[in-house]
C-alpha cells in the first residue's frame, strides 16, 4: 500500500468519527480548518451518498473493513430521512442536521450519486434489500427524469439550462451499477448517454466538452470549459469501453489534450477556460487534480506511452498542494492564482474524488504507485 493509500486510512478514520453525527445520524457536511465538525451546516443528499460510496469502496478494497458497517449506517440514514419524506417519489435535495427537509427538489445529479452509493454497497455482499432500492431508484429515474429530447432533465421540477454534469454522473453510476449487478439494462442506459456525448455534449471539431445547453442540447455560447470535466470523461469513457468493447480512444485523446491547455505554473488544472483555450477562472479546486490523475491512469491502462509517469506526477501534485493539511486525513479544497487557500473548511464532498483517484492508482500502477 502506497503513502496516499495510508492517507486514505487517516481520512476514513476522521470521517467515520468526527465526520459522523453519532446522535442524529448521517455524515457531517464539512469540518472546520482545525478538524472540528460543523454540526449546524445543512446536509446535501449528494454528499451523504458520496460518503456512503467512500466507505463501501474502502471496505471492498480491504483498506478499511469497518467501512462496510459505516456505509450501511449511512445508507439507512439516507433512506430514512431523504427518500420520499413528503410522500412523493425520489430523494430530496437538502436536509437539516435534525433530518428535516430543507429543500424538496428531486435533483438528477443527487440521484446519480445515490445510485453510485447503492451499487457500491451492493457489491459488498449483494443484499436483496439493496438491490430492491436500486430497482426502486431506477424506476424513478426512468419514469420521472428521462427527457424526450435525450438524456435526463435537471430534476423535478425541471430547470434550465441543461448541464452535461448530471449526464456525466449518471453515466458513471450506470457503469458502476452494471459492474455490481451485471444487468445489461445498465449497459444500455450508459450506451444511450455515450450517444448523447458523441452527438451533442462533445464538439469534435474543437475537441471541447460543453457545459451548458438549451432544451434541444444545442450549446449555449460562449462555451464554458471545465478542464476537470474534460479529464473526468477520459476516465469514464475508458470504463465504458471496458464494459462494452466500444472503442473510445480518439475521444479520450482529444479530451485530454484539451484539458491540458488549462494549467497554471504549478502544473495543476485551473477551474474554467473558454473554447479558445484561454483561462477564464484561474483558481484551482482539488477535484480537477484527482480527475487528471484518473485520466492519465486510463491512458496508461490503454498502453499510451508516458501516461503512467504523467499519472505519478499528477499524484505528487495532488499530494503536495492539497493533501498536506495540518488535520490528519484533511485537505485543502481550492486555491487562488497566487496559491492562497480560498476555502477555510474541509468539505466532505471532495473525499469521493480523492479516494477514487487513489484507488485507481493502486489498481493500475500497483500498491507502490505513489
Amino acid at each position: 500500500m502506497g503513502d496516499l493509500s495510508y492517507q486514505m486510512i487517516g481520512a476514513l478514520a476522521l470521517w467515520s468519527t468526527t465526520g459522523w453525527d453519532a446522535e442524529a445520524g448521517g455524515f457531517i457536511e464539512k469540518l472546520g480548518a482545525r478538524g472540528v465538525a460543523d454540526a449546524v451546516a445543512p446536509r446535501r443528499v449528494r454528499v451523504q451518498a458520496r460518503q456512503i460510496y467512500c466507505f463501501a469502496k474502502a471496505a471492498h478494497l480491504g483498506w478499511y473493513p469497518e467501512g462496510a458497517a459505516i456505509a450501511r449506517q449511512g445508507l439507512d440514514y439516507l433512506i430514512a430521512k431523504a427518500k420520499s419524506p413528503d410522500g412523493k417519489p425520489g430523494f430530496v435535495h437538502v436536509l437539516a442536521p435534525d433530518g428535516a427537509v430543507l429543500n424538496p427538489l428531486r435533483d438528477t445529479y443527487d440521484h446519480a450519486f445515490i445510485l453510485l452509493a447503492l451499487a457500491t454497497v451492493y457489491q459488498l455482499d449483494r443484499e436483496v434489500r439493496v438491490r430492491a432500492e436500486i430497482d426502486s431508484l431506477m424506476h424513478f429515474i426512468d419514469t420521472q427524469l428521462r427527457s424526450p429530447d435525450g438524456g435526463y432533465v435537471e430534476g423535478v421540477p425541471a430547470a434550465m439550462p441543461r448541464r452535461q454534469n448530471p449526464q456525466m454522473h449518471l453515466f458513471e453510476a450506470f457503469i458502476a451499477a452494471f459492474d455490481a449487478t451485471h444487468d445489461q439494462a445498465f449497459q444500455q442506459r450508459a450506451g444511450d448517454l455515450f450517444g448523447l456525448f458523441v452527438s451533442n455534449l462533445f464538439d469534435a471539431q474543437k475537441g471541447v466538452l460543453g457545459e451548458y445547453f438549451e432544451q434541444d442540447w444545442s450549446r449555449i455560447e460562449p462555451v464554458s470549459v471545465e478542464p476537470g470535466h474534460q479529464a473526468e470523461w477520459v476516465w469514464l469513457l475508458k470504463q465504458f469501453e471496458r464494459i462494452t468493447g466500444c472503442p473510445t480512444g480518439k475521444y479520450r485523446s482529444a479530451l485530454l489534450e484539451t484539458a491540458l491547455r488549462y494549467r497554471d505554473a504549478t502544473g495543476c488544472l485551473v477551474d474554467e477556460g473558454d473554447a479558445q483555450g484561454n483561462i477564464v477562472k484561474a483558481s484551482r479546486r482539488l477535484w480537477p487534480q484527482t480527475e487528471i490523475v484518473k485520466a492519465w491512469l486510463a491512458q496508461a491502462e490503454s498502453g499510451v506511452e508516458g501516461a503512467a509517469d504523467e499519472a505519478r506526477a499528477a499524484l505528487v501534485r495532488l499530494d503536495t498542494h492539497y493533501l498536506q493539511h495540518p488535520v490528519k486525513g484533511g485537505w485543502y479544497d481550492q486555491f487562488d492564482s497566487d496559491g492562497r487557500s480560498l476555502v477555510d473548511t474541509i468539505p466532505a464532498s471532495s473525499f469521493y474524488h480523492i479516494l477514487c483517484a487513489v484507488a485507481e492508482a493502486e489498481r493500475v500502477l500497483g500498491p507502490d504507485a505513489q
